[in-house]
């Protein structure tokens, strides 16, 4: 096996997460004197001083300032023209890279030939072990979450839906998707797969990577010896409203994609599904005296959103 040390570019994306992006590029910088190839970041037009920041106290990074939010996908994709390495590691900008985590997955990637896309094990910033391997999306595992089947027979491989409850995220294993909040892939593979898909602005391009990059042949692969923690909403938090929005409308992009107007279709009546359950559920709730949390709130709020946009396709 030859050594992967060295030919790693790192690519973050970032938008108004300055200090996700700080810990994130001490915690890549951490990594060690040579692993790295490069670090490139993608400010996608922040205004809470980020690429300021990049710039005073990170002068080993390319950084790439946007005037424009291009999105995850797109910004992606400028990063990877610039990227020299042999292995990529793209890296939520929320993400604390454990020491060892990218040695391990390049390593991966240097004794499988036939492996395009590894993810290391990710844990949130409760501790709790966050569930980043999922099946790609079929009406039966959209059905099983609308009807919440896959919460109450988790532990069943059939009805455990797109998020895999049944899987312990605790040995090697060939997935469908990888969560597209830290991958590591193959220069060679990417291109032979192509980027990211643009119309892709937030969400699902994910889903949609790793299903191509199975489609051409190589294999996606869970390797939790690497580990790494997942602060999530670095970005999204700072409008999570909109972000509700973004998820339905990428995943209808996603099916119309994959399956035609016939899946598009079936996608939009199980959302609307999903979210109106949900929303009658939290609104006899709120009724009742209960659900004052604000977090509750905020769920009921989303739900009510998403139920009109899937009705009349207008946004918050």
């Amino acid at each position: 096996m030859h050594s992967p040390m060295g030919q790693i570019s790192v690519v973050i994306v970032s938008w108004n997460a300055r200090s996700y992006l700080r810990d994130c590029l001490d915690s890549v910088r951490a990594t060690g004197n040579g692993c790295c190839h490069e670090v490139i970041v993608v400010d996608n037009a922040s205004a809470d001083g980020s690429p300021e920041m990049v710039e005073a106290n990170y002068p080993e990074v390319l950084l790439i300032r946007s005037t424009e939010n291009l999105g995850f996908a797109r910004a992606n994709n400028m990063a990877m023209t610039h990227a020299t390495g042999s292995v990529l590691a793209f890296v939520n900008s929320d993400v604390i890279v454990h020491p060892g985590c990218l040695q391990k997955l390049a390593a991966f990637l240097a004794s499988h030939d036939d492996v395009g896309l590894v993810g290391p094990r990710v844990i949130g910033r409760d501790g709790t072990m966050q569930r980043t391997c999922h099946r790609l999306p079929t009406i039966w595992n959209y059905l099983c979450r609308a009807l919440a089947v896959d919460r109450i027979l988790s532990r069943s491989s059939a009805f455990s839906g797109y998020e895999m409850r049944h899987f312990d995220h605790d040995m090697v294993a060939e997935v469908e998707v990888l969560s597209g909040c830290f991958w590591v892939a193959r220069k060679k593979a990417i291109a032979a797969v192509g980027g990211l898909d643009e119309r892709f602005f937030f969400y699902m391009e994910d889903v949609d990577w790793c299903k191509r990059f199975r489609d051409r042949g190589w294999k996606v692969m869970f390797v939790p010896e690497a580990t790494a923690v997942h602060f999530g909403g670095g970005s999204t938090s700072n409008d999570p409203l909109r972000y509700s929005i973004e998820i339905l409308r990428a995943n209808m992009k996603y099916w119309q994609k994959h399956h035609g107007l016939a899946g598009r279709v079936a996608a939009h009546a199980l959302a609307l599904l999903h979210h109106g359950i949900r929303l009658g559920a939290r609104t006899l709730t709120t009724a009742a005296g209960l659900g004052a949390s604000a977090e509750s709130k905020l769920k009921l709020r989303e739900d009510r959103v998403c139920v009109r946009w899937l009705l009349t396709g207008r946004g918050v």
